[in-house]
């Protein structure tokens, strides 16, 4: 049902596109295109970035595809349901986004996406749910904040990412 390109597009765009940074207190350390180097250290990109080169666009757009979008069965959603849950998936990892998801469709939270899920997720209506998963991603990144005074600095970022995704 839902198409990849147009969510990988949005992702990259709120991932900042295809550059290099190293924010400091980002648990994900160095990131291009928001892929961190931390959680993704065998990242073939990474020899072109080493030798100061762009990684073709393929390797980015593969990498979100098998990393993401695939695990997250977001082929089966309707298009703006697949968006926010790849979307947040990039954000927070595939189980966090899977989980949330769940919980916003009544669904046992598992972290698995599978036919129970896929099944309540094509009848729920896109607007509706689009608001309740944005108001579970803002108070999950309030949490992060509570336990963690150092993301606060992130805080803005998140909810701003968060609220722009709904427009």
């Amino acid at each position: 049902m839902a198409d990849f390109e147009p969510a990988f597009q949005r992702t990259l765009r709120a991932e900042g596109g295809f550059r290099l940074t190293d924010i400091k207190g980002d648990r994900g350390g160095q990131t291009y295109a928001g892929i961190a180097r931390k959680r993704n250290p065998d990242w073939p990109g990474w020899a072109w970035v080493d030798r100061a080169d762009t990684p073709p666009t393929d390797l980015v757009r593969d990498f979100y595809r098998s990393a993401y979008w695939t695990p997250l069965h977001c082929d089966r959603m309707p298009q703006a349901i697949a968006e926010d849950i790849f979307d947040f998936g990039v954000n927070a990892g595939t189980k966090t986004s899977a989980k949330l998801a769940q919980a916003v469709v009544g669904v046992t939270p598992d972290g698995v996406i599978g036919p129970r899920s896929i099944a309540v997720l094509e009848s729920a209506d896109p607007a509706m749910f689009r608001m309740a998963f944005a108001l579970a991603k803002i108070a999950r990144y309030r949490d992060i904040v509570r336990r963690d005074r150092t993301q606060g600095r992130f805080l803005l970022g998140w909810i701003n990412r968060t609220l722009g995704a709904l427009q």
